[in-house]
């Protein structure tokens, strides 16, 4: 009898703890919210929070306030996001690059990523396109692979960083057609454009958004791009893979997180507002305009794909011997 009675309590305990957490997001959000971008303003990523951020300010009558918190190869906003309190009032936008940090930091990164962060959603996807100067004379990836493999190195090709996602791009490429090109980093995309179409770098993987008005005025050449398919933007621009490299592909996916004891009421309300959101025609058209395909997962589907893409960057850090510059 008395085993029973233990039972009852525990399990009355165990519904008003739940009851309470329901109540809780029920009543989400009272107060202000933000978006952690752990990057400058502009570019994508910045986009992203911003168009979601007013559409959610709109739908709850709360303002989400977008906070741009750049540095440390995004580790500084990162790790600003997984000490935050957590209670869905803190939310952190999350790229593809997120993924490579263990592999390139190591100990020295202040957080565990996959065990500090709460997946939230798998918001919108892309792909990297391999653009070149004007003036250089190649102009498809076969040729640029025939040039680097007769004079290794003497290729130099742009990136916004080590471990960002136009890095890990070429990195790919290299190790699957055992080729050697010239890495110089950058801080940005921005720099990085400029570089190419000064004549700096020879060639540059980028998000299709970051320079999308930089090919449409005809200062870049576009070579190949990174996904399964190719883009609706670009339709005579081929695939890396059906130009000759098969099994490549590099999906630039951006995710929205928050600290990891988030309760799962808050998680699954954060969850339902954004799909809602990224649903909306206007949202849907916005985004496709830059080359960028709204997605709106659930937060298991965006878990499981960070659980896979940690192994797959870290693997592909490790064999380039890959360092931070």
């Amino acid at each position: 009898m008395r085993t029973l009675i233990i039972k009852s309590l525990l399990l009355l305990c165990l519904s008003s703890v739940f009851a309470c957490f329901a109540g809780a997001a029920d009543d989400f959000p009272n107060g202000p919210v933000r978006i952690i971008v752990p990057y400058t303003p502009g570019g994508f990523n910045d986009q992203l929070a911003r168009v979601v951020g007013s559409e959610l300010t709109k739908m709850w009558h709360q303002s989400v306030i977008v906070e741009n918190h750049p540095g440390g190869n995004t580790i500084i906003g990162n790790n600003l996001a997984a000490k935050s309190p957590a209670d869905g009032y803190t939310i952190l936008i999350t790229p593809m690059p997120f993924a490579s940090l263990p592999a390139l930091y190591g100990d020295n990164l202040p957080y565990d990523a996959l065990k500090d962060f709460q997946p939230v959603v798998l918001a919108a996807n892309t792909q990297n396109i391999l653009v070149a100067r004007n003036d250089l004379p190649i102009n498809s990836v076969q040729e640029l692979l025939d040039f680097a493999k007769s004079n290794p190195g003497k290729l130099n090709y742009g990136s916004t960083g080590s471990g960002s996602s136009n890095h890990l791009s070429m990195e790919l490429l290299m190790q699957m057609t055992n080729t050697k090109l010239t890495h110089v980093p950058y801080k940005g995309s921005a720099p990085a454009t400029l570089a190419l179409m000064s004549g700096e770098i020879d060639v540059l993987f980028d998000n299709i958004p970051n320079v999308l008005n930089q090919l449409k005025a005809g200062k870049m050449k576009a070579i190949a791009v990174t996904g399964l398919q190719r883009s609706p933007l670009f339709p005579s621009v081929p695939t890396v893979m059906e130009s000759g490299v098969p099994g490549y592909e590099v999906n630039i996916w951006f995710g929205m997180q928050v600290p990891a004891a988030t309760s799962k009421p808050i998680v699954d309300r954060l969850n339902r507002d954004i799909v809602h959101v990224l649903k909306e025609p206007e949202v849907i058209q916005k985004f496709a305009d830059q080359g960028v395909h709204a997605l709106g997962s659930s937060p298991e589907a965006f878990g499981q794909l960070l659980q896979s893409e940690v192994p797959k960057w870290t693997k592909v850090i490790r064999d380039g011997n890959v360092k931070i510059e």
